[in-house]
């Protein structure tokens, strides 16, 4: 069959993909409860014909959609979780949110899901009229936000049999990363201390939130001593009460620690809980900690980048009505950032990147494919993307589903997260994924390079979940991180931004 007929199955069922992506939109739900989401898109998947598999690795909303059979097996990683406190009404240029502290898409995973779902849809019709060997797996992993979903499912196997595995995400740029991500891990410290009345005998108490304050400021210390491209954010959750007369004995404080490689973030992460223990020694309390999620950093593949963005070239881009440009100048004018084209390809590829981009100065809303620009640098963000790129090539590629500029987890990014701008988008990334898997199927050479740099790139190091290879760290020095009986916090950050 040929490829391109195949794409045209993207085309065909657009409506249906744009239903699904707007029905995750309205309800949006965090990690590990994407109940109403993920059976959006199970249901979806039957009626495809693909044959679902649910309640991967023990989690209630992580599943499968599988078709065709022997190899090459090629996965496409949808996501559709959401992020709190970033309720928005759809297509407002002010912050409105539909619910009061309610969640929002603000990472355009409702794009996501949908999106990988067209290009599986479309590998599918490609596999069914061709009748070449080969399975396409849909992989519906929750969590993303803070919770890393495929670090669980990586840890339990369920990525074992790929051959290699590809995904996209939404942004407000075309492009294709060929770049690495910081490995991040996110632990919970608890202090406990002694309560005591902080006027008639504060020499009685010992203070949880003293204890936490030397702690958080020990860590600003500690950033000037650790490389540049690590990052170390916090969050206080528990001061212990409301009252200043009280000598506070339970604090705690949500961390998490990035770095562009998972033995880097093991070392900072151990220089942490120093400070975290000498902390409580100077205050007379105790502290305990225990590792949420840990992401490991993307292993970059060239091989398969250069694929996937021979296929952006080919498959025109986007265009957009008059109507649509006016709404994108309007959602760019809110945006707490304002970079021109040229600038931010001047500063990836010097004065000659930036005059490419000068001609598109004047766009509102992405009408231009980057440069391909391979590279293996670090971007900012983290992404459990990192965890199956240990156990099988991967690579993925961004396209434009907002106006340029909205930053990811924002308002902003929520309210164009149902526009037809992000329709666009999210159909453009679906036949690239699918166009790039087909190639894929055609050409085992292509694959087995893809396979042979992975290999080379990871060298001897083998796939162990840096949760795991921090709390092995623990227990080699003799440190005790104990889990609390406490439910999971919800939280806005870690995601690929």
């Amino acid at each position: 069959m040929d490829k391109w007929k195949a794409v045209q199955e993207v085309d065909r069922q657009a409506d249906m993909f744009c239903r699904i992506s707007d029905e995750i939109w309205e309800h949006p739900e965090l990690r590990f409860e994407e109940y109403v989401s993920a059976q959006i898109l199970k249901t979806a998947l039957e009626e495809l014909g693909f044959e679902l598999s649910d309640h991967l690795a023990g989690l209630e909303t992580a599943f499968c959609g599988r078709y065709g059979s022997g190899h090459p097996v090629i996965g496409i990683l949808g996501e559709f979780d959401a992020l709190s406190n970033l309720s928005q009404k759809a297509d407002c240029t002010e912050p409105s949110p539909l619910v009061p502290s309610g969640n929002g898409h603000g990472c355009g995973h409702n794009n996501l899901g949908a999106g990988s779902l067209a290009a599986a849809a479309a590998i599918k019709k490609y596999l069914e009229e061709s009748k070449n060997p080969g399975t396409v797996i849909y992989f519906g992993c929750p969590g993303e936000e803070g919770g890393g979903g495929k670090t669980v499912m990586a840890r339990q196997g369920i990525f074992e049999e790929l051959d290699c595995a590809l995904t996209w995400h939404p942004n407000d740029i075309n492009n294709v990363w060929t770049g690495s991500s910081l490995a991040n891990v996110q632990v919970h410290y608890y202090f406990k201390g002694i309560a005591a009345h902080a006027a008639a005998c504060p020499h009685l108490g010992r203070s949880a939130l003293d204890g936490l304050t030397l702690m958080n400021t020990g860590v600003q210390f500690l950033r000037e001593h650790i490389i540049p491209e690590a990052r170390i954010h916090y969050s206080v959750l528990n001061t212990g009460s409301v009252s200043p007369n009280v000598v506070q004995a339970e604090t705690e404080a949500l961390y998490l620690i990035r770095a562009p490689k998972s033995e880097q973030v093991k070392e900072l992460y151990q220089r942490v809980c120093d400070i975290a223990e000498g902390a409580a020694l100077m205050t007379g309390t105790t502290v305990s900690y225990y590792i949420e999620k840990g992401y490991a950093e993307i292993v970059p593949n060239h091989t398969l980048a250069r694929c996937l963005y021979d296929n952006m070239e080919q498959i025109p881009l986007p265009t957009y009505t008059e109507e649509e440009k006016a709404y994108a100048r309007a959602m760019r004018a809110v945006n707490p950032r304002y970079v021109k084209l040229s600038e931010r390809l001047k500063g990836v590829l010097g004065e000659k990147g930036g005059a490419l981009g000068v001609p598109h100065d004047g766009e509102d809303v992405s009408e231009f494919l980057f440069p391909y620009t391979p590279s293996d640098r670090a971007l900012s963000g983290s992404s459990d993307v990192g965890d199956v790129s240990y156990i099988c090539p991967v690579s993925q590629i961004v396209a434009a589903t907002v106006a340029l500029d909205t930053a990811a987890h924002s308002w902003q990014q929520v309210a164009q997260g149902k526009s037809s701008i992000a329709h666009k988008g999210m159909l453009y990334a679906g036949k690239v994924l699918a166009a790039a898997a087909i190639d894929l199927f055609e050409n085992p050479e292509l694959l087995r390079k893809a396979k042979t740099e992975q290999k080379n790139r990871l060298g001897d190091r083998s796939y162990l979940p840096l949760k795991e290879l921090c709390e092995q760290a623990d227990k080699k020095t003799g440190k005790q991180a104990d889990k609390q009986d406490r439910e999971p916090v919800a939280i806005s950050g870690s995601g690929a931004s």
